[in-house]
């Protein structure tokens, strides 16, 4: 693994270890509508390196293991930073934007990030094989796109389990803008890919108000 992989890895697992032991820590850097919009914005960022459990933290830092080199060996290190930062935020955002009446809503995890890396990763290699919520039939990684962005989507209109899908979805659409911004040459190579896996990102946009809970 890269350096910094390892190092993400490192801070995600010291930062949750934390966290699965002192509670008030939890509290403290967890995403929470409430104290957020009262102006403690650093929970955008820190609830990023917290999780619920140990099955958690490995099914996140699994992802990140199998896709963040990849992205780092076609981009580089700073551009790949970039791209994981930006979509903790945009997840974050979209989290926020999504709960903002709610200001009990609270989520933690490194998803939103992850889920960066890995739409980085499809677009640079739109046909690599994925396989998708433990279907063991391999997928062109652009069609897992889509059913990942519109399966997220359905999550977050029906609410679906104790999941943070409007962070999963902010994350996968910072790291398709943030890819196509920091390394165009993606949109050149695989101007069809974009194009298919643009309509769920738009049609969210368009739909927004509908996503909301009733």
């Amino acid at each position: 693994m890269d350096k910094v992989v390892i190092l993400i890895i490192l801070v995600n697992v010291l930062f949750s270890l934390k966290g699965f032991s002192d509670t008030f820590f939890f509290e403290k850097y967890k995403f929470q509508v409430g104290p957020i919009l009262r102006g403690e914005q650093v929970r955008m960022f820190s609830s990023g390196f917290l999780h619920v459990d140990y099955m958690h933290l490995f099914f996140n830092m699994f992802t990140l293991y199998m896709f963040g080199d990849y992205v780092i060996a076609h981009v580089g290190i700073p551009k790949f930073l970039m791209i994981y930062i930006g979509s903790l935020l945009t997840g974050s955002i979209l989290a926020l934007s999504f709960h903002k009446k709610d200001p009990y809503y609270s989520a933690v995890g490194a998803s939103g990030a992850v889920m960066g890396v890995l739409y980085a990763a499809i677009m640079l290699n739109p046909d690599m094989s994925l396989y998708l919520f433990f279907i063991p039939i391999p997928i062109p990684g652009y069609i897992f796109g889509v059913l990942f962005l519109l399966y997220s989507m359905y999550g977050m209109r029906a609410q679906l389990g104790n999941i943070g899908h409007s962070a999963h979805l902010g994350g996968a659409v910072g790291g398709f803008a943030l890819t196509l911004l920091l390394y165009p040459q993606v949109f050149i190579n695989n101007k069809l890919m974009v194009g298919i896996l643009a309509i769920p990102i738009v049609l969210m946009f368009v739909f927004m108000k509908k996503l909301e809970k009733r």
